[in-house]
């Protein structure tokens, strides 16, 4: 089993990059290849998943990727290949403030995942996910809305779009974006 490798990209392709690690050339699928520059010096923590028809290398740039990567494979009907798929559209906090908040109309945004799809992940995976991430998210979530309370606006406007907001956003812009769903 690999943690890591570290070495030099030397190939990106669609899928996968190439990393020489002492002369030899790991050939890892990643689910954004391109966020990597030739020449450039890595970290990449890799999944080594094999079948009986195969031995493959999947890479991620943080361990927070690899972890939700090894959860979402662990859902029924959810493969590599989908797992992939959703890691490239979406951010490891976004997606897992999705599957805590049983969002399945975010899930279903990625490729190859369907309502039923969504709905197994969120089944599987809802409440055993990293806290520590999802912490972040509630105390943003708290004062975002405590901002738009003291801007007069009611619980029930709220919750039509608190769960809508990108976790990702400081809090600054989730309240501005907030504002934006408001009005419209």
């Amino acid at each position: 089993m690999y943690a890591y490798i570290v070495g030099t990209i030397t190939e990106i392709e669609p899928t996968n990059v190439v990393v020489d690690n002492q002369g030899v050339g790991y050939l890892i699928i990643a689910p954004n290849p391109y966020i990597y520059t030739l020449g450039e010096s890595v970290k990449m923590y890799v999944h080594h998943h094999v079948r009986e028809d195969q031995d493959t290398l999947y890479g991620f740039d943080t361990k927070e990727a690899r972890r939700l990567f090894q959860d979402l494979i662990s859902v029924s009907g959810i493969g590599p290949k989908s797992a992939l798929s959703i890691l490239a559209s979406g951010k490891p906090e976004q997606i897992e403030y999705a599957i805590e908040n049983q969002d399945v109309k975010f899930l279903t945004k990625f490729p190859g995942i369907g309502p039923k799809s969504a709905q197994q992940i969120i089944l599987d995976l809802k409440g055993k996910l990293d806290k520590k991430a999802l912490e972040i998210n509630v105390n943003q979530k708290d004062e975002v809305q405590e901002a738009l309370i003291a801007l007069g606006y009611s619980p029930s406007e709220l919750r039509k779009v608190l769960s809508k907001l990108d976790p990702a956003l400081s809090i600054e812009k989730r309240i501005k974006q907030a504002l934006q769903m408001m009005i419209k």
